[in-house]
Parts: structure tokens; C-alpha cells; sequence
């Protein structure tokens, strides 16, 4: 199949992951090189559309970002606050404020597209304050 159209099908999809795990390796100079790229272009936008991959939540992201670090509830008080606010955050007490998912991004390295999304807060929908 020549590569000269956007992936539109699962069919297409699939013979497209075929070729590109054929042609994968080959030299970026290459006509195969140059075909690979094109594949992976053409593969990251049918998934993106066809798989998204949603974010986690999060306050469940910033305790998995915590433990990949090695950080402890008291790293967090730079970003956070007090010790109590800390804790009220991590337990869903406490809605994030946009300071601490400045502060927070910059931390733990988390998108300010995952921290900035809306999350249950004592059993009902919080935004961002």
C-alpha cells in the first residue's frame, strides 16, 4: 500500500503498523527511513482520534508523580501549603488552587492539562479555584 492518504481505517491502521514494524529501523535517509517517519505521523493521528488516552485524575496523578520521586506529604508544603492543607488537598478535602498546580507542575513535573481538570471533593464535582 502506498502512504499518499491519512489512515481512516482499522484496515489501513493495521497494514500500516505491519509495514512500519518492517521499516522501523532503516537509515532516517533512507526511502524506508523516510517512509517510517511518514508511518509513525500517520499512526499518532489515527490513534490519537481512534485511542485517546484519557488523563488520570489529579490528585491521583500527583501521588503517583510523588512515589515515581520518592517524595513524602512534606515535600509538598513548597508547592502546597501547610502541612494541613497538604493533607486536606491529598485527601480530597481540599480543592487545588491554580498556585498550587503552578507550583505543583513545576514540582513533580505533572502537564498543568492533567492538574487543572475538574475532580470529586467530598463526593461532588470541584473546578479549580
Amino acid at each position: 500500500m502506498k502512504w499518499d492518504k491519512i489512515i481512516t481505517t482499522e484496515q489501513e491502521y493495521e497494514k500500516a503498523l505491519k509495514r512500519l514494524s518492517i521499516v522501523f529501523d532503516a537509515n532516517p535517509d533512507s526511502p524506508e527511513g523516510m517512509e517510517a517517519e511518514l508511518l509513525v505521523t500517520l499512526v499518532e493521528k489515527y490513534e490519537k482520534e481512534h485511542y485517546p488516552i484519557a488523563f488520570p485524575e489529579p490528585i491521583t496523578a500527583v501521588k503517583e508523580a510523588m512515589e515515581i520521586k520518592g517524595l513524602k506529604d512534606k515535600d509538598l508544603i513548597q508547592a502546597i501549603g501547610s502541612k494541613t492543607t497538604v493533607s486536606l488537598v491529598l485527601n480530597r478535602k481540599r480543592a487545588l488552587t491554580i498556585d498550587m498546580i503552578r507550583n505543583l507542575t513545576e514540582l513533580l513535573g505533572l502537564p498543568v492539562e492533567v492538574l487543572i481538570q475538574p475532580y470529586k471533593l467530598n463526593g461532588k464535582q470541584e473546578r479549580v479555584n
